[in-house]
């Protein structure tokens, strides 16, 4: 099943469909890096991107780290 989220973004309405499990996460995120309510612009797009996508170069970072670990254990 899907669940159809939407987001005003330059004064036009996207809307995207997702699975439902992923719906509520994403719901969450977009709460907190969105104005769910009313309008967005570019710059908002744009730093929620790059909070994004630091958050995802720190999991590697982490995931690197461990995998090293892992690794000398063997």
């Amino acid at each position: 099943m899907s669940k159809k989220i939407g987001l005003h973004i330059g004064g036009r309405r996207f809307d995207v469909d997702v699975e439902d499990e992923f719906a509520t996460f994403l719901q969450s995120q977009m709460q907190r890096d969105f104005n769910c309510d009313g309008n967005n612009d570019a710059k908002t797009m744009l730093q929620a991107y790059v909070r994004q996508t630091y958050e995802i170069f720190t999991q590697n970072k982490k995931i690197d780290e461990i995998v090293k670990k892992i690794d000398k254990e063997d």
